[in-house]
Order: C-alpha cells, then sequence, then structure tokens
C-alpha cells in the first residue's frame, strides 16, 4: 500500500511573506497560516485556540505569493508536510522545523475578495490572479 502526505488548511497570514533570492534564481517565499478552532467547555466556557503553521512556496509560486499575499490575506493552502533539521551553532543543539511545502499552482488558492479594477471582485485560484494580469496588460510573474 502507498502512502499520502497531504495537508489543507484555511487561515489567514501571520505576516507578509518573507522572500529570498538565490544566486541560483531560485525564489522561496515563507510565511506562516493561522488556523482557529472554538468549541464550548461543559460549563459553557467558549475556548478559542489558533494553531501556526510555516508554509513554503518556490519559483513562480513565490512570486505569486509575493505579488498577491499580503498579512491578514485568507487562502486555502495545499501541500505536503516536510520537517528539516539544522545544527544550531550558538547552542550547540538541533533544531527542528516544519513545513507544509506547496508544489504547485493547485495548492493556493486567495479567498479574499481583490478590487481589480474590471470586476469589483474577485476570488480565486492562482490561475484567475494571473488571468487578471493578463487583462490589465502587465507581465507574467513567470
Amino acid at each position: 500500500m502507498s502512502s499520502l502526505n497531504r495537508i489543507q488548511l484555511i487561515g489567514r497570514l501571520g505576516q507578509d511573506p518573507e522572500i529570498q533570492r538565490f544566486e541560483s534564481g531560485a525564489i522561496k517565499a515563507k510565511f506562516s497560516v493561522a488556523t482557529n478552532y472554538s468549541y464550548s467547555t461543559p460549563d459553557g466556557q467558549k475556548i478559542e485556540e489558533t494553531e501556526w503553521h510555516n508554509v513554503v512556496m518556490w519559483y513562480k509560486l513565490a512570486e505569486i505569493a509575493e505579488k498577491f499575499l499580503k498579512k491578514g490575506s485568507q487562502v486555502y493552502i495545499e501541500g505536503k508536510l516536510k520537517t528539516r533539521s539544522w545544527e544550531d551553532t550558538q547552542t550547540n543543539t538541533k533544531k527542528y522545523i516544519t513545513e507544509i511545502e506547496v508544489r504547485d499552482f493547485s495548492g493556493l488558492t486567495m479567498l479574499d475578495t481583490r478590487n481589480s479594477g474590471n470586476q469589483g471582485g474577485q476570488v480565486g485560484s492562482v490561475s484567475a490572479a494571473v488571468n487578471a494580469e493578463i487583462q490589465e496588460g502587465e507581465d507574467l510573474p513567470f
């Protein structure tokens, strides 16, 4: 039997994407997404919890994230969980981080309405954002 490594989230960005450009030409965008969960205790007290998720996108997706995503943007994210480690030289300890790696365009859908001037508002996938750019005559992000 094969395995499955897929995560789906709907949440809001905790900060603008942090963009890194490498000498090789690669571009990386990383940001956090908050998801909320609320429930009531047996005594009727409402509890709300926020979970933070680290998201990473590369290349063309990173360019789109840089251009369209901002702190507070609501997004649908689909990707795979990836854990990496590194040695912290200051404390001489091994550190770990688990991230959601978005690997293709279907893994990012912008859920906020966006005033594009030509349609009033738009909710949609990366392809909808790219189509809006074509209609506005701007250069494609890839």
